[in-house]
């Protein structure tokens, strides 16, 4: 029974795959739209540097299952592309955090000199929308899907696809609506996208609220507040939620109480003296017309 094994990569974490059983295939994972969507820049690797494998995958067992054990993640049976890449989100999000490197879901964007992260949350109602409103002001892209802070809570890398135009089969999600269609009810065109790829700290966090029925309403955040959606936002990656395949297979915890812990003392820190608004709006003008008041 032969081997293959690759190393996915963001900053400088590293996660190794050993897959066991025959296959035709030169790399496991084949498609990695997703993986690099939620995590900033995710990048493989044939050289193997890690003396361990993270996850363990046996092709060849005639069950499908999924356990962790030991610090080790192991995958029996078959699994689609789309499957694989929402455990490697969880897997390597992991090894980011151990490296110091937190994955917030957001997006941001570079304007006038500050940087606006526009937080997910424990909702997400317009972070797309509000950064694409940032960029047809002049705006640079910082992140779109998830923003990548070091420690010390400078933004040091960011998702840079505007739109996920492909689902990998078992990330397939009926209940999401076109984004060229809300892009389309909202904007006349689409503005021009430049990057923005140095490090910066986040200088105003924004909450947005876009629905066709609100009425402006800006409401500055207080601790908790700031806190507990900072925590929704970072914990977004760690698969706790998520229910990887037909059959009830979840992704196990990996997470422990000490990286837990030390992640929470992170967001404490994050969110104590920076200003953090909920803006809630009828169109994404109408809210970063009321962003721009707070720069």
């Amino acid at each position: 029974m032969g081997i293959l094994c690759e190393e996915l990569m963001s900053g400088s974490a590293v996660l190794r795959i050993d897959m066991h059983g025959a296959t035709d295939q030169d790399t496991i994972l084949d498609e990695m739209t997703f993986l690099n969507y939620r995590l900033a820049s995710a990048q493989s690797r044939k050289e193997i540097k890690k003396s361990k494998p993270d996850i363990i995958w046996n092709r060849e067992t005639a069950e499908k299952g999924i356990r962790y054990e030991g610090g080790q993640l192991f995958l029996d049976g078959r699994w689609e592309q789309g499957e694989l890449n929402k455990v490697c989100v969880a897997m390597l999000a992991f090894e980011m955090d151990k490296a110091g490197l937190h994955p917030f879901h957001s997006s941001a964007v570079r304007y006038k000199g500050k940087t606006i992260l526009f937080l997910g949350g424990e909702n997400n109602h317009g972070k797309s929308m509000s950064q694409i409103e940032g960029c047809r002001r002049g705006g640079q892209i910082v992140s779109t899907e998830t923003t990548v802070t070091d420690d010390d809570g400078i933004v040091v890398m960011g998702s840079k696809n505007v739109y996920l135009r492909m689902r990998a089969k078992g990330t397939e999600r009926a209940d999401l609506p076109s984004q060229d269609q809300g892009v389309a009810k909202f904007f006349d065109k689409e503005p021009e996208f430049i990057n923005f790829n140095d490090p910066a700290p986040v200088d105003l966090v924004i909450m947005p609220g876009i629905d066709g029925h609100f009425d402006t309403k800006v409401v500055e955040m207080n601790r908790f507040e700031r806190e507990y959606q900072t925590f929704h936002s970072v914990m977004n990656y760690f698969g706790l939620n998520q229910l990887l395949s037909p059959g009830g297979l979840v992704m196990p915890i990996v997470d422990t109480d000490y990286l837990r812990q030390k992640r929470g003392n992170f967001v404490s820190r994050f969110a104590e003296n920076k200003p953090y608004f909920v803006i809630r709006a009828k169109t994404p003008r109408i809210l970063f017309d009321e962003a721009e008041k707070l720069i």
